[in-house]
């Protein structure tokens, strides 16, 4: 499965478990996007985030980390 930016939710999963125990609200989105982009599944343009898009990654892996 090859991920884009719209595959919010998708990416947080992804997210949590690579990296377990780490709360994601205190990951800066540099790093967010650094992370995203290295996932083996993402293919989508790395230029093509932004804030908002971001941040709803970072929601939606919160939303993992919460109930993992």
């Amino acid at each position: 499965m090859k991920l884009t930016w719209n595959d919010a939710e998708d990416i947080a999963i992804q997210l949590a478990e690579k990296f377990p125990g780490l709360d994601p609200l205190t990951v800066r989105f540099t790093d967010l996007h650094k992370w995203v982009i290295a996932l083996p599944e993402f293919a989508d343009d790395p230029a093509k985030s932004n804030e908002g898009i971001l941040e709803a990654v970072q929601m939606a892996w919160h939303e993992e980390y919460k109930h993992g």
